[in-house]
């Protein structure tokens, strides 16, 4: 086989320890957050608290940061994304948003399911006790800074296919500095919130809902931080910068989100009371 090499335009992966690494690191990942939600008294970690989930979160972002290592050597070093592999790895992440849809569409029903009246439990929205969050305070003020990052974000994406990695570096930091203003206004927010998430049905919506779109940012901060620098160093072209469009379409997916949550969460099914 080596003799006569196969011809085709496919990026053939070479073997991978990430894939096998990933899954372990999930699986001490989800034990450490099972023992730390049901408190088990178990190796004498019971006085750990959240600390429990520390080994599987390590594992998983070294895992994370090597594989995608690999990944850039892969389009920088080996010159192996092809444009047929260029249309693989645009496919992927757009099937990757798909399921990160349908992720949120899970607590949005869940909380539209109790706002709109169909719950046998729920006769009042918000619930009795439960003092609700001005949407027109943090919430608001994030929504700005969101619809902020969408504008700054696409001005670096022009600039990327202008090919001034210089330029698109500057407004690619602003970005990530955007998210990081962002997700500090909402610690803010949860620190002062008058209810926690062990209050009932709303605010279980609320933060896991929030919260995980929360730690979308996060992680889209980091993206952004990451591509940031590797416009700097100039890996990016005009005809290729898959890395930056990818970060780019999840931070507009990440824009829109927060649209929906902060109309429909925040404001229009947070006002106070409809009974039922």
């Amino acid at each position: 086989m080596s003799a006569h090499p196969t011809k085709h335009p496919f990026h053939m992966v070479n073997p991978s320890p990430w894939p096998a690494m990933g899954a372990f690191s999930a699986l001490v990942l989800a034990f450490g957050a099972i023992f730390y939600f049901h408190k088990t008294p178990i190796l004498g970690m019971e006085n750990l608290g959240i600390f429990k989930i520390v080994p599987g979160l390590f594992l998983v972002l070294m895992t994370m940061g090597l594989w995608w290592r690999d990944v850039i050597k892969e389009s920088v070093v080996q010159r192996a994304h092809t444009p047929e592999a260029a249309h693989g790895l645009r496919l992927g992440m757009v099937l990757f948003i798909t399921s990160e849809v349908m992720f949120f569409v899970a607590f949005f029903w869940a909380f539209f399911h109790n706002a709109l009246g169909f719950s046998t439990v729920t006769h009042q929205w918000p619930p009795a006790g439960i003092s609700v969050l001005d949407a027109w305070q943090i919430p608001f003020y994030n929504t700005v800074i969101l619809l902020t990052s969408g504008i700054t974000v696409t001005r670096a994406h022009l600039m990327v296919e202008r090919g001034d990695n210089k330029t698109a570096a500057k407004w690619i930091f602003i970005t990530a500095a955007l998210g990081v203003l962002f997700l500090s206004l909402q610690v803010y927010e949860y620190v002062h919130a008058s209810f926690k998430m062990t209050d009932g049905i709303y605010p279980s919506a609320f933060y896991l809902a929030t919260g995980f779109h929360g730690f979308h940012v996060f992680v889209g901060t980091v993206f952004l931080f990451v591509c940031g620098f590797r416009a700097q160093a100039n890996q990016f072209t005009p005809e290729k910068h898959i890395g930056f469009q990818a970060a780019a379409w999840y931070w507009h997916f990440v824009d829109v989100v927060w649209l929906f949550l902060f109309v429909w969460v925040y404001w229009l099914l947070g006002l106070p009371i409809r009974t039922f």
